[in-house]
């Protein structure tokens, strides 16, 4: 049995005839303990398919199911990391990580707690940081907050919507091998949405691809058959990777051709002659932009 599993999602947006069907028949297995990544373009439906395996939205068709049991709506087993971090911008570090532990983990003792949310603060490395404030923070920092956040619910299965595409390419790679170190570590469930082919390939077990939208759904699998870990540098030589990639891009281009409508249309030219630009300004002046209606034909008569 797989440990999550989406069967015929379907979600769409609007009504009647201004209806927009994002996706269509998506399905998805994913083994316990696997690091699986979604690719896909921006406004392919990325975010709608995380919301949905969060329980933050409900598919219109189909289920989704962790150890066999439906999900109806969010809950700790799983926990999303957000694009924009979403941290509280009164609270610190070691606050803004408290505010998960204190709801999900009340039957805890104040003293375990505040152990449990300084254990994930050490794990990303912003003990330095615990007492700062978001606005005293880089992005790498706040999101690093956000991861800790969200794995201090101890969640069966990390969401991770875009997390680092807002950010810029140092601070990225540095939070690519974050993910991959904390992955290793607890041997996590990990679903990545992303729109770059060399992160998913760089972290994943299994690439993904999202088709383009509308109707968007989920194409073959690419077996990411790389070892562990993996040194970015080292990739870029690699024949493997290489090869992956570009089936990965070529899928995905692909994907969006085949989307591709055209539209035909007769046009109407607008019923004007335009200006007689052979003619020397300083003969008589050029002849202006005539309509059809104010075209004169006559007869000229010479007498020898």
């Amino acid at each position: 049995m797989p440990y999550l599993e989406l069967k015929s999602v379907s979600k769409g947006y609007g009504e009647n005839g201004s209806r927009t069907e994002v996706l269509k028949d998506v399905n998805l297995t994913i083994e316990q303990g696997e690091f699986v990544a979604i690719v896909g373009y921006s406004g392919a439906g990325k975010t709608t398919l995380m919301s949905i395996l969060a329980g933050l939205i409900r598919p219109d068709t189909g289920s989704v199911t962790l150890e066999g049991r439906e999900m109806g709506g969010p809950g700790p087993d799983r926990g999303l990391v957000f694009q924009n971090y979403s941290l509280l911008p009164w609270l610190t570090v070691v606050e803004n990580v408290r505010l998960a532990v204190d709801q999900v983990f009340p039957e805890k003792s104040e003293a375990g707690r505040a152990a449990h949310a300084t254990e994930f603060i050490e794990l990303v490395n912003l003990t330095p940081a615990r007492d700062k404030r978001p606005h005293e923070l880089s992005g790498g920092m706040r999101q690093r907050v956000s991861v800790a956040r969200t794995l201090a619910t101890n969640p069966k299965v990390l969401l991770c919507d875009e997390p680092l595409s807002a950010l810029d390419a140092l601070t990225r790679a540095n939070l690519q091998d974050e993910i991959a170190r904390i992955r290793t570590l607890h041997n996590q469930t990990v679903v990545l949405i992303t729109n770059d082919p060399d992160e998913a390939i760089l972290l994943a077990d299994r690439v993904v691809p999202l088709t383009a939208a509308p109707n968007a759904t989920l194409g073959q699998s690419f077996i990411v058959d790389l070892p562990h870990p993996r040194d970015r540098k080292a990739l870029n030589q690699n024949v493997r990777f290489r090869q992956l990639r570009r089936e990965i891009s070529e899928y995905l281009l692909n994907s969006r051709r085949e989307r591709h409508a055209t539209v035909s249309r007769k046009l109407t030219l607008p019923d004007i002659d335009p200006e007689d630009l052979n003619i020397p300004r300083n003969m008589l002046g050029r002849r202006r932009p005539l309509r059809s209606s104010e075209r004169r034909e006559a007869v000229v008569e010479v007498t020898p």
